[in-house]
């Protein structure tokens, strides 16, 4: 055997192993490898999530030009309900990676169901405000009254079954905090498998089921969702894992719950601050047109499709930072996100070099007007200038986040996405003429600007000392 198909079947098993997924600690051995085995199911896992999101739009955008704008209209303050499972997974990473990296397994478990606890009162509460006040919310984003009248249902479901989206994120958090990022990948596979399937059952209809038109897609995404925790669950409680929650852990530990939310808040102050500056930019791009909102949101699929795998790499990072702390590694941390960060770049630099080339191309897929496709082509070819810092960016600020440090993450964001994002993006689009390219410049300009504020600070390693 050369030494060739050697590496070529090391390369092979360890990719297996990978996707098979066993929870283990990555506080010694080789870098390189337990990036390769966190980071494999994690981009297995946000590369379904985007497929899905991708199918998903393809399907609704045979619908209507209102049905593809009431996806991006509802999605947008949907995002608020993202950043609090976020905020809550970040924080339930942290607590674990740090619990297994000293073989605290018990006091992991205690955490894990505590944000359980806190994860079910925040659905339950933002369901209830959501489906209540759908029609509301589209009009505060712009939509007309044809719009409302065709995409409320849509947002009802979507708001109604926001909780197995809290869940999902959250449990993920765990499986990846304790290593074992193998269940949450197959818990959205398992999840965005069933959307792909029931999206055409019920947008289209089906033999006895209806066609629910946009509505459909809601109703498939939180059917869904919800199979994807059962999985969580079963797996949690089966006792066969690290983190293995039973009766014992049936207590409400105030202690712990106040640990959770003030790590958590840091991470949801991080996304809530991009949301909420998201939904600025959304609201300043529906000012120029229906079509200019589906060519936004087109465009943002196949930017999500590509940016959720390095969101895996990211996430990995996480990880190793949190057990490699726990381990007292601080250096053996620090190095596992700039090897990290690195992979994330070439990855990049691959993606952006083919949305320069073949923007309008990979746009065809959606059957959307000229104009559609137009505006979602400069979406791609502007916003991917900036991909390169992306990729450092998000490795770096997971990086605080594994340490439990979120709250330098949100500074940052706050500063460069409230104070210079907002204000930049509408002085671009409305008074220098440049219209929703001025949205797509602040977008790839900001999100830079935010890299090379992170590594400044990364560097200076006050996060090593944080305490979890």
């Amino acid at each position: 055997m050369t030494k060739e198909s050697f590496s070529i079947t090391r390369v092979f098993k360890l990719f297996i192993s990978a996707l098979r997924g066993k929870e283990t600690e990555f506080t010694t051995g080789s870098i390189n490898k337990a990036i390769v085995l966190l980071s494999i199911p994690i981009i297995a896992e946000m590369t379904g999530e985007a497929l899905f999101a991708l199918i998903d739009m393809i399907y609704v955008s045979r619908v209507s030009v209102n049905a593809v704008a009431t996806i991006g209209l509802t999605e947008a303050p949907l995002m608020i309900i993202f950043s609090l499972a976020i905020g809550l997974s970040m924080a339930a990473t942290a607590i674990v990676a740090r619990r297994v990296g000293e073989k605290e397994y018990e006091r992991a478990a205690n955490a894990a169901f505590q944000a359980i606890i806190i994860a079910i009162v925040i659905g339950i509460v933002l369901g209830i405000f959501g489906y209540l006040y759908a029609a509301e919310i589209l009009h505060l984003m712009g939509g007309d009254i044809s719009l409302i009248e065709e995409g409320v249902g849509y947002t009802q479901v979507m708001y109604g079954g926001n909780i197995s989206i809290v869940l999902i994120f959250l449990i993920n958090g765990i499986f990846r905090g304790a290593g074992n990022a193998s269940i949450a990948m197959k818990s959205l596979l398992l999840a965005n498998g069933l959307n792909i399937i029931l999206d055409p059952i019920f947008i289209f209809g089906w033999g006895f089921i209806p066609a629910y038109g946009v509505e459909g897609a809601a109703i498939a995404t939180t059917i869904g969702r919800s199979c994807g925790v059962v999985y969580q669950i079963f797996y949690l409680f089966n006792g066969k894992s690290l983190i293995k929650i039973g009766v014992a852990n049936f207590v409400v530990k105030w202690k712990t719950i106040k640990e959770i939310i003030v790590i958590s808040a840091g991470g949801i102050g991080q996304f809530l601050v991009e949301t909420l500056s998201w939904l600025f930019l959304v609201r300043i791009v529906s000012e120029f047109g229906k079509e200019a909102m589906a060519g936004y949101q087109i465009a943002f699929r196949v930017i999500y499709f590509t940016l959720l795998p390095s969101w895996g790499m990211a996430n990995a990072a996480a990880t190793l930072v949190g057990q490699n702390l726990g381990a007292l590694k601080p250096d053996r941390a620090e190095k596992s996100v700039w090897v990290t960060a690195k992979w994330n770049a070439m990855f990049l630099i691959l993606i952006t070099v083919l949305f320069s080339l073949f923007s309008t191309e990979v746009l065809s897929i959606f059957d959307q007007p000229k104009a559609v496709i137009d505006i979602g082509s400069d979406a791609l070819k502007i916003i991917c200038v900036g991909y390169v810092f992306f990729a450092y960016g998000m490795v770096v600020g997971q990086g605080f986040n594994g340490a439990g440090d979120t709250k330098t993450p949100m500074y940052i964001s706050i500063v460069v996405f409230w104070l210079i994002q907002i204000p930049l993006s509408y002085f671009l689009s409305f008074n220098m003429g440049w219209e929703t390219n001025g949205v797509f410049f602040c977008i790839a300009f900001c999100h830079s600007l935010y890299a090379l504020v992170a590594i400044v600070i990364f560097k200076r390693g006050n996060w090593k000392t944080v305490k979890v």
